[in-house]
């Protein structure tokens, strides 16, 4: 590894001892930047690595809010300005009860490169909330984003940082959001947050746009190895808004989606998830009901449920864990290797620790490909929505998903390429990490040192 490299892994993990996602993140982007760092001196020279890997700016804020018995609640919120070198922050808003500093930096850092790597110009950043909406009423929620967004709206706007969604935030949160940013700033800027409703400046195809890309992505994957998408079995971990969007194009491209996962275990529908639009649409009443259990979907189609287990030891074509970070570990990944799934394809934020990707990519018969690139189309659309309100036009569904179809072809193709430059064959992690990083350090090298 590049001895600069090397000096900057050890730094973070000297500065941040307690943020092991962040550490994790970083390592797993950098140790891919050797042959750049090698081609680019001046690059070294300008320290764009140590600058790099340190946010421009993150803050965190108390949000107080009131449940419905009228007891009053504290959480901590956040908001991490990663990087806006090559344009406003743009990254979701995340309510779960694990949010963090580290889970917020490594996010934010994942996603300067996943935006570079739409070819759109939008920066990186991250935010959210140690709140968690399972089990909570409608009015607790709203009261819990409108004190939220009561501390955030201070620092974010059209061309400053355009929050969106994330876990536990859908179009029910953004509405709120939207809602209380109105009521405060007393204007119409409704291009400060994406993943709107339709009714307001949102984006057709937004909801179902991480999803979406994800298959767009498999398909240009599987058309480089010869293969076509109809009639493959696909094990999805996860069941909220990013599998039903791989369901619902699955369905479309008649490709079969075998499982789905949650907090309380995963279930295993060997006749496809995706082989019915009534099964599809019951994905959205499992993300709506707030009970956020996988079992009631083995409750109603009378299929098995694996208690406390997960969709690692299935046998598919395809491998997509779309959950959460750190789902699969070495032991996890063996047992895909096993099972001789070919397709690798992670669409979570950092799906896989650094331990078992390296595994999987040493793999001779698994191609992996990163979830930096593989859901980029949620924020690709978002980004999309941006210029629809720029301009005050609404695309239709078709134009919106031809973009991002297009989008997700260039964006595998850029990677392929960016890996062939510099001689590491059809690596499609490491390309992903080359082409996102080089176009975000040529951007802060031009704009020089600050």
């Amino acid at each position: 590894m590049n001895a600069y490299i090397s000096s900057v892994i050890e730094n973070v993990k000297a500065k941040h001892q307690s943020e092991p996602e962040f550490i994790q993140t970083v390592e797993e982007v950098l140790s891919s930047l050797s042959p750049v760092m090698d081609a680019h001196p001046e690059y070294e020279k300008a320290d764009i690595l140590n600058r790099i890997v340190e946010p421009e700016r993150m803050f965190t804020f108390r949000v107080v809010w009131t449940d419905d018995n009228g007891n009053v609640h504290t959480n901590i919120g956040y908001r991490c300005q990663f990087n806006g070198a090559i344009g406003p922050y743009k990254g979701g808003l995340r309510f779960q009860k694990n949010v963090c500093p580290s889970i917020i930096k490594f996010l934010g850092f994942e996603q300067i490169f996943k935006n570079a790597l739409t070819g759109l110009p939008i920066g990186g950043g991250k935010g959210g909330a140690d709140f968690d909406p399972t089990g909570r009423s409608e009015a607790e929620i709203m009261r819990f984003c409108q004190s939220f967004m009561s501390a955030l709206y201070r620092y974010i706007g059209p061309n400053v940082d355009v929050p969106a969604g994330d876990m536990g935030v859908g179009s029910r949160e953004i509405g709120y959001l939207f809602g209380q940013y109105r009521r405060l700033k007393g204007a119409w800027e409704n291009g400060v947050l994406t993943g709107k409703g339709f009714t307001y400046g949102g984006s057709l195809t937004r909801p179902e746009a991480t999803g979406y890309g994800a298959m767009y992505y498999l398909k240009e994957v599987l058309r480089h190895e010869g293969e076509d998408i109809k009639g493959k079995t696909i094990a999805v971990s996860g069941f909220g808004n990013v599998a039903w969007g791989i369901c619902k194009k699955a369905l479309q491209m008649g490709a079969k989606v075998i499982t789905l996962s949650g907090p309380d275990g995963y279930i295993l529908d060997e006749e496809g998830v995706s082989t019915s639009e009534e099964k599809v649409a019951y994905l959205l009443e499992m993300r709506s009901s707030n009970r956020n259990r996988v079992k009631d979907y083995a409750d109603k189609f009378g299929v098995p449920f694996f208690e406390g287990e997960k969709p690692w030891g299935v046998k598919a074509d395809v491998m997509m864990p779309a959950a959460t970070q750190n789902d699969v570990g070495l032991e996890s990944a063996k047992r895909i290797v096993a099972n001789g799934i070919k397709y690798y394809i992670e669409v979570a934020n950092m799906p896989t620790t650094n331990e078992a990707l390296e595994f999987l990519k040493k793999q001779e018969n698994m191609i992996v490909a990163p979830s930096k690139a593989v859901n980029a189309g949620g924020v690709g659309v978002s980004a999309l929505e941006m210029a629809q309100n720029w301009e005050h036009l609404v695309w239709s569904a078709e134009e919106v998903d031809a973009q991002l179809h297009r989008m997700m072809e260039n964006i595998v193709r850029t990677s392929a390429q960016a890996a062939e430059e510099y001689g590491l064959g059809y690596d499609l992690v490491a390309g992903a990490n080359i082409a996102g990083f080089k176009k975000v350090a040529q951007a802060m090298y031009e704009q020089g040192i600050f």
